[in-house]
């Protein structure tokens, strides 16, 4: 298997996206195409031990930045890393791509370069969707989308709700997945006019175990394996998330290291300390792999350190090696109808 990295993507690189190839390719015993600056990235790669890695370097010399307009990149920079990785991925020179970089530019290419699946000329996935794994008390749940649509319709969230669904059931093994609508109360008829909307359609959709309405509490407490929404309120979420986690982390130390006894009793459970932090290290999911693509491709966060790389490239070696592609194709194809709720024009 190889994975296509945009070596220049992210607020670190490339520093941390090359340091982070390197970890996931010794780990994971994976072929890595380190794309960008070829100057640039070997002379990050004569930092590291490589020997015995399959590490190559394939040369893009435009850069997408942070600052960047999506609408404008898809053609402005059609050297960048992006593009030539997502090429080597369309031509069968690589399975999946992988990027920390501007997630806008990331999709607009990503479906300029792979395109959407379509099961005929009417049936067809109208926009991707980030989904990454939120952890709860009973593991995780897959929540989608969490930034790749913040300007969104009804009929997108319903078609999250089917893929979504799709891959908890053959991706993630849960059977019958609850799937679960972000809305600002559990009852029906609550959230704005098209939080509404998405609500009927999702519960029209034959096939999916539709529970209802989630707010934001109920994420945690595990009450839906898949949870749907928009992706602005999804990538607030997860932030939000994320920082709370760190707060909860520095609030402990702090009191931990302020008081002698306690100090003791956190050596003893430090191995369970440790434990919990990993569960809620945003840096251990990784990226967020864009469901509804023709290829697997992982945007992971922008601020990413090696281990988050490592992670990010980890979830386009999982996403390959589940077939995530095929079997939301092959979802599709079975209950074709699930496309037909709310289709437009």
């Amino acid at each position: 298997m190889k994975i296509a990295l945009d070596v220049m993507g992210g607020d670190y690189a490339p520093e941390v996206t090359v340091a982070g190839a390197v970890q996931a390719a010794r780990e994971f015993n994976l072929a890595i195409a380190l794309v960008g600056q070829e100057e640039v990235v070997r002379r990050e790669l004569a930092k590291h031990d490589t020997a015995g890695l399959d590490l190559t370097v394939v040369h893009a010399d435009q850069v997408v930045d942070m600052h960047d307009k999506p609408s404008e990149v898809v053609r402005s920079k059609p050297n960048s890393a992006m593009h030539v990785g997502m090429d080597l991925v369309r031509n069968g020179q690589a399975d999946a791509f992988a990027t920390i970089g501007n997630t806008g530019a990331a999709m607009a290419i990503a479906l300029f370069k792979l395109g959407r699946i379509k099961l005929d000329g009417q049936r067809r996935i109208y926009r991707p969707a980030l989904a990454t794994p939120f952890p709860t008390r009973q593991g995780a749940c897959l929540l989608l989308d969490v930034g790749a649509n913040t300007d969104w319709r009804p009929v997108y969230l319903q078609q999250f709700a089917v893929m979504g669904a799709i891959y908890a059931e053959n991706v993630m093994g849960l059977a019958n997945p609850r799937v679960g609508l972000v809305s600002i109360g559990e009852e029906e008829g609550k959230g704005n006019e098209a939080v509404r909307e998405a609500y009927n359609l999702i519960k029209a959709t034959p096939g999916l175990n539709f529970v209802g309405n989630v707010e934001g509490k109920d994420l945690p407490a595990g009450l839906a394996d898949v949870v749907v929404t928009d992706g602005f309120t999804g990538n607030v979420m997860i932030k939000l998330a994320e920082g709370v986690a760190k707060l909860i982390a520095d609030t402990l130390r702090a009191e931990i290291t302020s008081r002698k006894l306690a100090t003791v009793g956190a050596a003893l459970a430090r191995p369970a300390l440790r434990a919990v932090g990993a569960r809620l290290d945003y840096a251990e999911y990784g990226g967020a792999v864009l469901l509804g693509l023709n290829h697997v491709c992982v945007i992971g966060h922008g601020r990413s350190n090696a281990r988050a790389v490592r992670s990010t490239i980890r979830a386009a070696r999982d996403a390959v090696a589940a077939d995530v592609v095929g079997k939301i194709r092959q979802g599709l194809a079975q209950r074709p109808a699930m496309l037909d709720v709310g289709a437009e024009e």
